[in-house]
């Protein structure tokens, strides 16, 4: 009977979903505290230095209007019901008309939530939850389709770039179908050296791309809030990365001004635009890292790996898009390749994103396959052949949904 000790013989399917769960809950742990530490030696000087000032501040005013401290104490709480309301010193823009209450639920949907509107009335709240419930899928799932299709464009361009750069060097493409067969002979033939058909973007240039993009467009989204809000440039950029990753401080908040002057609804628009484009971005880029931060995590457990005396040894095959360090040949075959079929083991050889094959026949991008193969490298293992027929347009799914489905997937099959 083989035994299935994570501790002794390795890391089957389950115990080694369970030992990733744990060294992602460890980790972010880990990342949590140390977070806690830098922004407490941060940040805490120089709140004990406001209290400090407002003190003094406080105790100065009411010496010189000669008011009592609770009296001032009790119109300060006012005006901050009054702030939660949208009644501030300087004169801004209203929240409840109909272009504050859009600008509203654009960041309800977005889940970016800054905060400084809320809705104060019972319907209100009542109506938030139902709106924001569908509101929010939706838009998750526009995120989604938003990764697909920005990964096909992608994919397409850089293949396009390796292919001039192959006939620059002097080597013919081969991209005929019939040299290479079909079913089973073609599969374990595998493509020809020559070919382009089984070629595949990195995942790190993909991510590099993501990422160069993400800074482009935070950069010239900052350029235009310092111009027309006044903030500087550091704040702007501050602004940009809590807006376009939707945790949404709202400590700053762009055009919330009553008027910006001849230019007001192009920087409107402009502020839309830049909102939009940068939350698609540095979503996709954030799937991209969850994906690299999983395989550093499988090159850990293999690393930790310990063989079992009771067990017999086996040949140690990783996986074609694992993280290893220290083996080049295996770091370039880390690629956006999840469609690769083995006929020789039987078993549908999982990679991280969508196949070359899936992104340029005929431009016929499904959906379902990039959720399955996601869910399947977020769960570190594939599924059987025979198991496809559970899977419908629905299955799968991106980040947490992708793991949820798959897990449901699992059970309703067990069952």
């Amino acid at each position: 009977m083989a035994c299935r000790s994570a501790c002794c013989c390795g890391f089957g399917p389950v115990n080694e979903d369970n030992a990733r769960f744990v060294m992602l809950a460890l980790f972010i742990i880990i990342y949590l505290l140390c977070g806690a530490a830098v922004f407490s030696a941060l940040e805490h000087p120089k709140e004990k230095q406001a209290k400090e000032k407002w003190a003094q501040r406080f105790e100065q005013f009411s010496q010189r209007h000669n008011l009592s401290k609770s009296d001032l104490e009790k119109f300060l709480r006012h005006y901050e019901e009054a702030n939660v309301a949208g009644i501030r010193v300087d004169m801004l823009r209203p929240r409840w008309d109909f272009t504050g209450a859009l600008y509203f639920v654009g960041t309800v949907v977005s889940t970016i939530g800054f905060g400084m509107t809320t809705p104060a009335t019972v319907g209100g709240k009542v109506f938030l939850i139902f709106y924001g419930l569908i509101g929010c899928a939706a838009t998750i799932l526009f995120f989604n389709l938003f990764l697909e299709r920005i990964i096909t464009v992608l994919a397409y361009v850089l293949k396009s770039c390796h292919e001039l750069q192959r006939r620059r060097k002097g080597v013919a493409p081969q991209d005929g179908a019939g040299d290479r067969g079909t079913g089973a002979a073609a599969a374990i033939r595998g493509p020809p050296s020559d070919s382009l058909a089984g070629w595949k973007p990195s995942v790190y240039c993909v991510m590099l791309i993501l990422c160069v993009a993400a800074v482009v467009i935070s950069c010239c989204a900052s350029a235009m809030y310092s111009a027309v809000e006044g903030w500087a440039y550091l704040d702007s950029l501050y602004f940009c990365f809590v807006a376009f990753s939707t945790i949404g401080f709202g400590d700053m908040v762009s055009s919330q001004r009553a008027a910006y002057g001849a230019n007001q609804s192009a920087y409107r628009l402009g502020n839309f635009l830049f909102i939009l484009m940068g939350v698609c971005c540095i979503y996709s880029l954030f799937n991209v890292i969850s994906i690299v931060i999983k395989q550093v995590l499988n090159w850990l457990l293999r690393k930790m790996e310990v063989p079992c005396r009771h067990c017999p040894r086996k040949a140690f095959h990783p996986r074609r898009n694992a993280v290893m360090p220290g083996h080049p040949r295996v770091r370039r075959n880390i690629s956006i390749d999840t469609d690769a079929i083995s006929e020789t083991d039987g078993r549908r050889m999982s990679g991280e994103m969508i196949s070359m094959r899936d992104f340029l026949a005929a431009n016929k991008v499904n959906l379902a396959i990039m959720q399955k193969q996601l869910s399947e490298t977020a769960n570190g293992h594939v599924c059987p052949p025979g198991s496809s027929s559970r899977h419908n347009e629905f299955s799968g799914g991106v980040g947490a949904l992708g793991i949820m489905n798959n897990r449901l997937a699992e059970t309703s099959v067990d069952r």
